[in-house]
């Protein structure tokens, strides 16, 4: 569901954007600390700055984003 959002913020800006199946990767998950689904995990710098959980329109997470740029 939040899968085209994401793609559209990837093809629209410089950041790098990568998905990750959490039951496929059930360890990533889980140092993560992923409960729900969709969880968005943003770096900045290399550094872990902010989890979202759940679905989020396109404006809340270009503003996120922008937060750290």
């Amino acid at each position: 569901m939040i899968a085209p959002t994401v793609a559209e913020i990837a093809a629209e800006t410089d950041v790098a954007v990568a998905k990750v199946d959490v039951d496929a990767n059930q360890q990533l998950a889980a140092q993560y600390g992923v409960r729900g689904v969709p969880t968005l995990v943003l770096f900045a710098d290399g550094e872990q700055v902010e989890e979202v959980v759940g679905v989020k329109g396109k404006d809340a997470l270009l503003s996120l984003i922008q937060r750290y740029q």
